[in-house]
């Protein structure tokens, strides 16, 4: 993810720099009003390439799983484009604003003339101007709202159906504002495919294509409320399903009022089109789908997505896979998966973190999946017991080995925990494969 948004803010003050070089500056300017004619252009430039970035991740765009990771990244790096790009949204207007401080110190003088237009073109610029200042406002409650994990999801989810139109209006702000040389420039070439990429996802957006051909509709064909709130629901596809991989995941909506949301997919694919998911009580929404789902409910379901994925395993690495609560799920399909072949099972030793392993409903199934295969070793932690996984075991397991591949799903804390004690102990040695899915 630093890679990307590094190398997209490189490429762009690269492209800058090249036509701040290669123009010639003009006559009487004097260096406070050129570093701030600069600076508004290079912020402008950034937040834009910036908004682009975001707005064409939002697509969705499964062919860049394989480069970037999984849509999880994916998405958490749409997420953190947007913040760079409102952050330097309000850079670029505090630099704007910044004239006056310098007319009171410098005075007027050395300021470069504006380009002067007539007619409609000046029309229009005037009001791109007013739409680039209306968006940044917009921009930064969206933020605030997204950042604020408190905020309901679904009015949030409907406020954040303006961020294709918000984006527009920063594109018109940017197209009309630029300076006109720009658009005979490498840097120009740049921003054009930049916007192109940007407008496209906003009009499928706006459009509601985003993920429609992966779509494909199905019924309920099983409910049932588990101990520790949750809800096991078992999908028969009625479409064309491509078929997934053991870990991925899928975005199902069961009410088209409330939405998509991603669950992971915790059933091996069969060749029957039925998919299993097993649903945590973690709000509102998911707290009363066991009263609300029925069988023969119709449901939508767009996917597979997700790059979690035991062929992806280092077959040379030794395995260690950590589930905590919820985050079990991938592990069951991959377990199920497994019970066709046992003998060519991986040595594993996989760690499942529970609040209170007795009355857990995940742990009699784990216990009799992995008991048809001789590879894996299971560990059931739970808390209420004193049994709560430490760096330490995972160390104690691991010695000796030249190398390990950790796989976790679960909690975030306990991801930082175990992989910075592991890292700690196995420098260069430890590769950490996470899902690490979030819709805002």
């Amino acid at each position: 993810m630093k890679r990307t948004l590094l190398g997209l803010a490189a490429l762009i003050t690269g492209a800058w720099a090249w036509e701040l070089w290669d123009a010639a500056s003009p006559a009487g300017a004097s260096l406070p009003w050129t570093v701030r004619q600069q600076g508004l252009y290079l912020s402008g430039l950034l937040s834009i390439g910036y908004m682009s970035l975001a707005m064409a991740l939002a697509t969705r765009p499964a062919w860049l799983e394989r480069p970037l990771g999984g849509l999880d990244r994916i998405y958490r790096l749409h997420k953190w484009a947007g913040i760079l790009a409102v952050g330097l949204a309000v850079v670029h207007w505090l630099v704007e604003m910044s004239d006056k401080v310098l007319k009171a110190l410098v005075g007027r003088e050395g300021r470069a003339p504006k380009e002067h237009f007539q007619g409609l073109l000046e029309v229009l610029r005037e009001l791109a101007e007013d739409m680039g200042e209306w968006a940044i406002y917009a921009l930064l409650a969206m933020l605030a709202l997204t950042l604020w994990k408190r905020f309901p999801y679904r009015p949030w989810r409907h406020l954040h159906r303006a961020m294709p139109a918000l984006y527009l209006m920063a594109a018109m702000h940017a197209v009309l504002l630029a300076p006109t040389a720009y658009w005979q420039r490498p840097v120009g070439a740049l921003m054009g495919l930049l916007l192109a990429a940007g407008g496209l996802g906003a009009v499928l957006s706006l459009g509601g294509w985003i993920g429609r051909q992966r779509q494909v509709a199905g019924q309920i064909v099983a409910v049932r409320s588990l101990e520790g709130g949750i809800t096991e629901v078992r999908c028969r596809v009625q479409g064309v399903w491509p078929g997934h991989r053991a870990g991925q995941f899928a975005f199902v909506s069961f009410d088209p009022a409330e939405g998509q949301h991603p669950f992971t997919i915790a059933s091996a694919d069969r060749g029957d089109h039925t998919l299993s998911f097993q649903i945590k009580a973690l709000g509102d929404y998911t707290g009363a789908l066991g009263r609300r789902l029925q069988v023969g409910q119709a449901v939508q379901i767009e996917g597979p997505y997700g790059r979690f994925d035991l062929a992806r395993r280092d077959l040379g690495a030794r395995q260690v896979w950590v589930a905590g609560g919820i985050g079990v799920t991938p592990f069951l399909a991959w377990l199920e998966s497994l019970q066709t072949q046992p003998h060519n099972a991986p040595e594993v030793e996989l760690h499942y973190c529970t609040r209170d392993r007795d009355s857990d409903p995940f742990v009699p199934r784990l216990q009799a999946l992995c008991a048809a295969l001789p590879g894996v070793r299971l560990q059931v932690h739970g808390a209420l017991q004193g049994q709560v996984l430490q760096p330490a075991t995972l160390e104690a397991s691991l010695r000796g080995s030249q190398r390990a591949e950790l796989w976790f799903c679960g909690p975030q804390g306990l991801a930082q925990a175990l992989h910075s004690g592991l890292a700690e102990a196995w420098p260069g040695r430890l590769r950490l494969h996470q899902e690490a899915f979030e819709m805002r």
